[in-house]
């Protein structure tokens, strides 16, 4: 009798459903992978190993296969938000499981470690204190608490063009009188910092002495740098040009001097900083008008964690209040050569198995590792039409099968009627 069939295509046919409804149901899942039912026949044994004639008797649920495929990736507003463009997995850690996913939905939690919506930590490298990243054992990611620490200003950097067709200033170059534009042809200004993170007004001052030769006059709060010791101001160098106007022929080398300490404009006292550079080797002197495309210098002040930043290597980028930015770690990914194989925890969740084979680590953009996308999610790789369609089918299927038991039991129904 064939009840057996028809049986077993019922229970196939009812796995294939339930299939199917979980993949409608996880449709908008982020990071949700795609099952599909896989079928074998059913044959019995036979001692004469079987022939033409050997009948099967009926159908079952080989595998129940996920489908790794790349799903679509749609973005969003949280900079915590990931998702990974090609291959790899987030691994996630909760006490001393591992555990992989494709769902990039973090938030930072009280202690200021990455997690997702299961509280299971997001792992990667850390990085020092001063933003290098120490690669090796990858452990919970957790952005730093603390502020970051001021830098005194080392180094200065004046790119600019001083107007050739202007003339000596009056009074005589030599002397000069910050308070008076007519002892000095141009100047401009910039902030640097001491030990302490605090502000110090910057002003250098550009003085024509004679055809191609120009006096720099710094001064630092309003007091100058350098003086002769009577209060008079003396120049901190002298830029010297070619006839052509080009790249200075001297100073050949940054100049080097001390910034005295003194009282910033909100009162405070400013220490006082040793061996400061200026660099004047992007100075030019031709017949334009004076103009400044270039000022910079190597100090700032201390700042507060403003927010973060995630690159496409995985790289967590802090971003200060102060305008500074270090990396805060390094997320690492991980692959396997059977995502297949990979265990279903639920919760977007896979454990490794015998059949996956072990993690091979790797940081995202570097060797068959995708790259990250912040601000982004990976939609589940479902595809809604295709399901319902498959839906219809396997109904079907299903009504055919429970057509075949129906038949079957009117054939018994005959031979029981046999008079």
């Amino acid at each position: 009798m064939s009840f057996q069939q028809g049986l077993s295509g019922l229970n196939a046919t009812s796995k294939s459903l339930e299939i199917i409804g979980n993949n409608i149901a996880n449709a908008n899942t982020y990071g949700s992978k795609a099952s599909r039912a896989e079928f074998s026949d059913v044959y019995a044994a036979a001692l004469n190993g079987g022939g033409a004639s050997q009948v099967g008797i009926g159908v079952q649920l080989a595998k129940v296969s996920q489908q790794f495929t790349q799903g679509n990736i749609t973005t969003t507003e949280n900079a915590l938000d990931l998702a990974v463009n090609g291959s790899g997995f987030f691994q996630v850690r909760e006490g001393n499981q591992t555990v992989y996913t494709r769902n990039g939905q973090f938030k930072v939690d009280r202690d200021g470690f990455i997690v997702n919506n299961q509280k299971q930590r997001l792992m990667g490298y850390p990085a020092d204190g001063t933003g290098v990243i120490q690669p090796g054992q990858a452990t919970a990611m957790q952005l730093p608490s603390a502020g970051i620490n001021p830098a005194p200003t080392s180094e200065m950097l004046i790119e600019m063009n001083l107007d050739s067709r202007v003339g000596t200033t009056t009074p005589a170059a030599g002397t000069i009188d910050f308070s008076d534009p007519r002892t000095y042809n141009n100047a401009t200004s910039l902030t640097v910092f001491d030990a302490k993170g605090q502000d110090i007004a910057m002003t250098y001052y550009f003085q024509k002495s004679a055809t191609d030769t120009w006096n720099v006059y710094a001064t630092a709060n309003g007091s100058s740098v350098l003086d002769d010791g009577s209060g008079n101001a003396l120049p901190v160098t002298t830029i010297t040009f070619p006839s052509t106007g080009g790249a200075p022929l001297s100073p050949a080398a940054p100049v080097s001097f001390d910034i005295p300490a003194g009282v910033n404009a909100a009162g405070a006292d400013t220490l006082a900083l040793t061996g400061v550079t200026l660099d004047l080797s992007g100075a030019t002197q031709y017949g334009a008008t004076f103009g400044v495309t270039d000022l910079r210098q190597d100090g700032y002040a201390p700042g507060q964690l403003s927010g973060i930043a995630i690159e496409d290597n995985g790289i967590v980028m802090a971003r200060y209040s102060n305008g500074q930015s270090k990396p805060a770690g390094q997320i690492e990914l991980a692959n396997f050569r059977n995502p297949q194989g990979l265990q279903s925890l639920g919760g977007n969740a896979w454990a490794r198995s015998f059949a996956s084979g072990d993690p091979i680590l790797g940081v995202p953009s570097e060797g068959n590792m995708g790259s990250l996308q912040s601000g982004a999610l990976e939609e589940a790789n479902i595809d809604l039409t295709a399901e319902l369609v498959n839906m219809i089918t396997a109904q079907r299927i299903y009504q055919a099968n429970a057509q075949t038991i129906k038949t079957q039991d009117q054939v018994l129904q005959t031979l029981v009627n046999l008079r």
